[in-house]
């Protein structure tokens, strides 16, 4: 294999900056489509169906972000093998790693439908749902369940092709998939022409229609143009998940997904801190997260992108890049977050004003959150970049430590420390406590060195997985060529 394949980006040559840039725009408008796509959605449902409703998906979507959280581990794992395979121009060991990684996916999509359908009152109950959102939650979820197999793999495919350099495909099929939920939405919801009106089902049979299209829109888009990762032949039978492939994506997958669940747990335990201020200060507290939650994009799509660079560097033995990814990931970052910031802080009255109306007070308290809190989102993105480049090499357990130290100890005890000084501010100021802590103890990690040396075999050509485990360093991961 001489490059890594018609319609994969070669992340091992040519100048680091534009091409670390030209590879994270297309995830970072993806992550933006999604969002939006939430919120708007969030609105279709609270304005046509009410506040139960709209209470019935909050509780729904609970539980499907445990779900994605999950996936969203292993395909971080299959990224990384995926990448680092092509950077050792081994496609086979790609398709390999990739065909393991969805079909574990579909099986355990199956499992997670036919389960959830069948547990879902039992889960809403465990949620406490409200007894007047439960039917409809009940309605809602167990649609999404039904097309649970379909949304992860999607997610599965596109994390893929992105470890293979291609950022373009799973953009165009995030931009089908929004456009053709928006646009059901409230014809499902409300029924519209020869259409009889579903309500909250209408909602949930939208997001599933789009999660089926864009799941044989992809597969179709992937063989027509012949992208380096489609099975053909005796290649499907990689879609039977090999036991040495799901020892690498088991081994690094769940750090990585329960790293997302002490992200959410720590905000869960936020909010329960922030109600404990009165309604008006919770109010404010979701106006500034929603804006928030804007903020930390860059972050997450610069660290994904330079952690796939690193990673196809790393296959290609080419350590003498991965500095100046990481540094170019830091720029970039620091960039984008700073106007964003900007942005925010001048024109917070107009956008504050966007989910709290014309309630001064409550824009006001916002106002003095964002102050407080924004700029620590800088040091959160140059935590995620270190996280990125240490995840290249298949470190993924002392990211997963400094998180739940930082969020849980540093955080929480900074709050409870201050809290007798300063108040509630001391909940803003736990947001840059935690941030700076994290930051430092990542840079401590990452300037030792200790994650570069450990190496991850992975499974080529039937061999058996081992670890070559370093005594100062977690296992990580390069990926030996096949010659």
């Amino acid at each position: 294999m001489s490059g890594p394949g018609q319609g994969a980006r070669d992340l091992t040559q040519g100048p680091i900056g534009s091409t670390l840039l030209l590879f994270a725009i297309p995830t970072l408008a993806s992550n933006i489509l999604q969002s939006l796509n939430g919120s708007i959605n969030a609105i279709w449902v609270g304005r046509f169906l009410g506040a139960q409703a709209l209470a019935a998906t909050a509780n729904a979507n609970i539980i499907m972000f445990l779900m994605f959280s999950v996936v969203f581990g292993f395909g971080m794992a299959s990224t990384v093998v995926i990448a680092q395979s092509v950077g050792a121009r081994d496609l086979d060991a790609a398709r390999r790693a990739f065909g393991s990684a969805v079909g574990f996916c579909t099986i355990m999509g199956l499992g997670v439908a036919i389960g959830g359908w069948i547990g879902a009152p039992a889960l809403l109950r465990l949620l406490a749902t409200p007894a007047e959102a439960f039917d409809l939650a009940l309605v809602y979820l167990r649609v999404i369940f039904f097309a649970m197999p379909a949304t992860l793999l999607v997610v599965m495919i596109m994390m893929g092709l992105r470890g293979a350099g291609d950022a373009r495909t799973p953009l165009i099929f995030m931009i089908v998939s929004v456009a053709i939920d928006l646009v059901l939405n409230p014809v499902l919801i409300l029924g519209l022409g020869p259409i009889p009106a579903f309500g909250i089902a209408g909602s949930a049979a939208a997001t599933a229609a789009a999660g089926f299209v864009s799941l044989i829109g992809v597969i179709a888009f992937i063989y027509a143009k012949d992208l380096p990762l489609r099975l053909r032949g005796p290649e499907l039978r990689y879609l039977w998940p090999a036991a040495d492939q799901m020892r690498v994506l088991v081994g690094k997958g769940l750090p990585m997904g329960l790293q997302m669940i002490v992200m959410s747990a720590s905000g869960l335990v936020m909010i329960g801190l922030v109600n404990r201020e009165g309604l008006l200060v919770t109010a404010a507290y979701g106006a500034a997260q929603q804006i928030w939650t804007y903020l930390q994009m860059p972050a997450m799509a610069m660290g994904a992108a330079v952690s796939a660079m690193a990673a196809q560097n790393v296959g290609a033995g080419r350590w003498d890049r991965i500095s100046r990814i990481t540094g170019f990931g830091m720029g970039y970052l620091f960039a984008i977050t700073i106007t964003m910031i900007a942005i925010i802080l001048l024109f917070h009255a107009p956008l504050l004003s966007l989910f709290l109306g014309s309630n001064q007070a409550a824009i006001d308290a916002a106002w003095h959150m964002q102050l407080l809190a924004s700029w620590s989102f800088l040091l959160f993105g140059c935590t995620m970049i270190l996280f990125g480049v240490m995840r290249a090499n298949g470190v993924v357990v002392a990211p997963l430590v400094i998180l739940t130290f930082t969020l849980f100890g540093v955080r929480l005890g900074f709050y409870h420390l201050a809290y007798p000084v300063m108040g509630a501010d001391a909940l803003w100021l736990s947001f840059p406590a935690g941030s700076i802590a994290s930051l430092s103890l990542a840079a401590l990690v990452y300037l030792h060195g200790g994650w570069r040396k450990a190496k991850l075999m992975a499974p080529v050509h039937g061999e058996e997985c081992r670890e070559v485990v370093n005594s100062e360093s977690e296992p990580a991961g390069r990926i030996a060529p096949t010659g």
